[in-house]
């Protein structure tokens, strides 16, 4: 019961900020597992319904004059459809069946394949950080989700890959990596208040921004960082540049989405090349 008090409380100051937000463009509708959903909430001439997902408040914007409720599916959907909570109704999507492919890397420091336990305890602590910054929701006017490329290169479709490091499994692949070379600097693709940066024992130094309502990005491997914790940026300032920081097989930017704490394909939300 508080948490949804708490949640509808939130969602009220959502809608007085969102009633002075500009239209904007959403992406495409891509309701399928590591996708997102767009939503019909009704015209924007009225204050904008309060949206949520799993008990988590939705980002909400203006797009040819209709309130777009924009939600991340969760990549390990098992369902058929899921339950959006608009006002004091649920709207059902129906989720569209997508495959991902499996990779396969040799990693040459076992320990990040298999960490002893103060790596393992490095980790835990880590992983609360990281949430915590993944799982923000900052009221905030939202114009857009769509992104510019943080950095220029080959674009992967590495996102919900299956992967095995020496030949074990691993939980898939919640990014995109952008093949870049070594100390190419990496720009925010639009504003936001950057939320954690550190050193991190599979991330290497990392970089993550929130850019309100739920919607942040993360950039991993980075060879130093330069911005700090609670810094405004504006798109195209830079951030860091890229390494090999953490686990990984050599240089490369992993590019990580998430809307309402959860891992989006960032093909769906870049603008192309």
């Amino acid at each position: 019961m508080i948490r949804r008090f708490a949640l509808s409380a939130l969602m009220a100051i959502v809608a007085s900020v969102l009633m002075s937000a500009p239209t904007c463009a959403a992406p495409q509708h891509s309701p399928w597992p590591g996708g997102i959903a767009i939503v019909d909430v009704g015209s924007a001439d009225r204050p904008p319904p309060a949206v949520s997902f799993n008990d988590r408040p939705v980002l909400v914007m203006n797009d040819d004059d209709r309130w777009q409720a924009v939600v991340g599916i969760p990549l390990d959907i098992r369902t058929d459809t899921v339950s959006i909570r608009v006002g004091d109704s649920d709207v059902a999507v129906d989720i569209v069946e997508h495959s991902y492919r499996e990779q396969r890397l040799t990693v040459k420091n076992q320990s990040y394949v298999t960490p002893d336990q103060e790596q393992l305890e490095r980790i835990g602590r880590e992983r609360k950080i990281i949430d915590a910054a993944l799982n923000t929701f900052r009221v905030a006017t939202t114009n857009s989700v769509e992104l510019a490329a943080p950095v220029d290169g080959p674009r992967s479709s590495s996102f919900g890959l299956r992967r095995f490091f020496n030949d074990q499994p691993r939980s898939p692949h919640k990014g995109m990596d952008i093949a870049a070379g070594l100390g190419e600097l990496i720009q925010a693709p639009t504003r936001g208040v950057i939320s954690a940066t550190g050193n991190y024992f599979f991330n290497g130094n990392t970089v993550i921004i929130d850019h309100g309502q739920g919607f942040v990005t993360m950039y991993c491997h980075l060879s130093d960082i330069r911005v700090e914790k609670g810094q405004a940026i504006a798109a195209g300032e830079i951030i860091g540049a890229v390494g090999a920081t953490g686990r990984v097989t050599g240089p490369h930017l992993h590019f990580g989405t998430y809307l309402n704490g959860t891992a989006v394909d960032p093909a769906i939300l870049l603008t192309q090349p």
